[in-house]
């Protein structure tokens, strides 16, 4: 390693060098020099009149090897330069004839010869050059040819020293799981399928939400068979050069059939696998060459068998029908969001991986997370180590995973930004407005967390938990929700008969759910009629992707329907407050002191109980090293909503 170093370093400096010796030869030629011949030479002086001082001097350079070099300077600071035959007596016909014209004549003797030092300098640079190609060249071909490799595929072979991974490591997908059973079965005893004349489908597309695992159950699918496994993705097909992508395709099932039986993993297979036909490059692009390429490869003249493809999207909906028919992806495997026991489960196997103090209720946390990926669950369980870690603690405990689940759902904390008692109080009953709205309409969700302690982009928030899984929604349900996110608003009106600009991210979830309902879910008087369709261009952006169906007429009519929900809801919202407002104004001042509330703490002060005896509570479950919080039978597997007060706003 050092001699390379070395030997780089010596081509550096001759470079330098090289560089140099060009650029002296540049700068050292005359400005404008004039080549001719000697009798063009002679007709030149010839030619020139005596008082017209032309040509101002010549110097005469005996050269025996070339002949005496003549070179004459004219007056516009340009020169003349010619090779008169190595003659004493023709040297002397010179002399007198330009002198004989008033031209200053310069002799210099002959100089001696240094023929090696001119060699030198034109054959040097060449040299350096090619040494310079030599060593470039090497480097490429020792750091795997990547320089001569452009149609070669860029695929990662799980070696037998990557750590393996099986179902055991695989949770929350039971469905997803037990697809992919036959594809195990077939790839250890595939001559059993063969005997009988069974065909095992050859390619598998995984589609879900990012994060449900898609990667880890492939993985896990080679992992079982104990076969070779290939890793791509879609984007390491197509580079700007043509043709590269269809070579690397061909170049990967290749190295595939060498190794068969195996498993070929293509990564977000949208990347090259979208719709024909609808680039701006029309049919002869580069991604579409690589599409055709990998068709042809899947279900070609050639029979590959032993070869299975394992294909992840999360946009199914833009791939290109013929990828999908039977022979190429003929089965999907949806990989869907865990539900609250498969969270449970995936909890499970993160937390071995980490210290914990006593035992953590990962039911408890399942409950508490809807709508978490595998990988956000991962990433929750990340978190709490962090979190303990950054006290020093030596466990991680339930807390530090409440202040992780706070963290994820609602924003870290802005410690460092401090309100005005006024700010705190407006904030407090913003939130409380929700809260209030939320327990008394009796909807779909339970009370979470209310604070207003700065998180995120947020002066509060109102977070909330679903009360059972969620698949469906009802018409009821959704206009609870648009009562929710105006309870905050409500509550400014009821409280300062006055509005802030803090409810404007609750507005405009309001509005969204309302004209979803009118346009989307037919749940207005207009009927059950879609309003607006969506383009079917996967290559258009969502802004653009757009069309509208209908009149203007009718858009008047699609608004105003929506303004009426809204209006309606918000009334709803201001009388369930003025019917509570003895509860609304002491769960709004024990907010102001204890700046969060939890479920439990919330019902209590709405029950009545003073704000000794909820700090009470309060102490004692940092006592016990955990937050509790409601219990719900289910939980949704959406998203659970939050109300913030928006800090950029307010």
């Amino acid at each position: 390693m050092l001699k390379e170093s070395w030997v780089r370093g010596v081509f550096v400096w001759l470079s330098v060098f090289a560089v140099g010796v060009l650029a002296l030869k540049v700068i050292g030629v005359r400005k404008q020099e004039i080549y001719l011949k000697y009798s063009e030479f002679q007709e030149y002086i010839e030619n020139q009149h005596p008082d017209s001082k032309k040509v101002e001097e010549v110097t005469l350079r005996g050269d025996p090897m070339r002949g005496d070099e003549i070179i004459a300077k004219l007056a516009d600071q340009s020169y003349i330069t010619t090779y008169a035959p190595y003659d004493e007596t023709l040297r002397k016909e010179i002399r007198e004839k330009l002198s004989s014209r008033g031209i200053q004549v310069n002799y210099e003797q002959p100089t001696e010869n240094h023929g090696w030092l001119n060699a030198l300098s034109m054959w040097l640079p060449l040299i350096i050059m090619l040494g310079l190609m030599f060593l470039f060249f090497r480097n490429m071909q020792g750091a795997g040819g990547r320089a001569f490799s452009f149609g070669k595929s860029k695929a990662k072979m799980m070696s037998e020293g990557t750590p393996k991974i099986t179902f055991k490591d695989v949770a929350g997908i039971d469905e997803a799981k037990q697809e992919c059973g036959e594809i195990i079965d077939f790839l250890k005893d595939h001559k059993k399928f063969q005997e009988i004349g069974a065909r095992i489908p050859k390619g598998v597309l995984m589609m879900g939400s990012p994060g449900t695992g898609k990667t880890l159950l492939a993985r896990a699918i080679a992992g079982e068979a104990g076969v070779p496994f290939f890793h791509i993705s879609g984007s390491d097909f197509v580079e700007m050069f043509v043709g590269v992508g269809a070579s690397r395709v061909r170049d990967l099932f290749e190295n595939a059939q060498k190794n068969a039986p195996c498993i070929i993993f293509i990564d977000e297979i949208d990347a090259v696998g979208r719709h024909r036909g609808a680039g701006v490059g029309g049919g002869h692009d580069e991604r579409e060459q690589t599409l055709n390429q990998l068709l042809v490869e899947m279900d070609g003249f050639e029979s590959k068998d032993a070869i299975i493809v394992i294909a992840a999207t999360n946009r199914p909906d833009v791939l290109d029908p013929a990828l999908l028919r039977p022979g190429r992806f003929d089965r999907r495997v949806i990989v869907n969001l865990p539900d609250v026991r498969g969270r449970k489960e995936i909890l499970q196997v993160y937390l071995k991986k980490i210290k914990t103090a006593g035992t953590i209720d990962a039911e408890r946390i399942a409950l508490g997370t809807p709508g978490f990926s595998g990988a956000e669950l991962e990433n929750l369980v990340n978190e709490a180590a962090l979190f303990a870690a950054r006290t020093g603690a030596r466990r991680v405990t339930m807390g530090d995973f409440e202040s992780a689940k706070d963290k994820i759902l609602m924003g870290p904390e802005r410690k460092g930004m401090v309100l005005s008692a006024d700010k705190v109080r407006e904030t407090a009953y913003h939130e409380v407005g929700h809260a209030i709205t939320a327990h008394y309409l009796n909807t779909q969700t339970n009370v979470h967390k209310i604070t207003v302690i700065p998180r995120g982009r947020a002066l509060g928030i109102t977070s909330f938990l679903p009360k059972d899984d969620v698949y469906t929604r009802s018409k009821e349900n959704l206009l609870g929700d648009i009562s929710v996110a105006m309870g905050g608003r409500a509550a400014e009106e009821i409280k300062y008969n006055h509005f802030t600009t803090g409810a404007s991210n609750d507005i405009k979830q309001a509005t969204d759910m309302a004209r979803s309902m009118v346009c989307q879910f037919g749940m207005s008087r207009l009927g059950p009629i879609n309003y607006g369709q969506k383009s079917e261009n996967p290559f258009l952006g969502k802004d653009w992707g757009d069309s509208k169906n209908y009149s203007e007429s009718l858009a008047f009519e699609i608004d105003k329907e929506v303004s009426k929900i809204i209006e309606e809801q918000y009334e709803i919202s201001k009388k369930i407050i003025l019917d509570h407002i003895k509860e609304f104004e002491h769960v709004s001042q024990v907010l102001m002191v204890l700046e969060t509330l939890d479920s439990d703490e919330f019902i209590a002060a709405l029950n009545g109980s003073s704000l000794e005896e909820i700090k009470t509570m309060q102490e004692n479950k940092a006592i016990l090293g955990h937050t509790q919080e409601a219990t719900p039978s289910e939980a949704a597997p959406d998203t659970s909503p939050v109300h913030a007060t928006d800090p950029s706003l307010a």
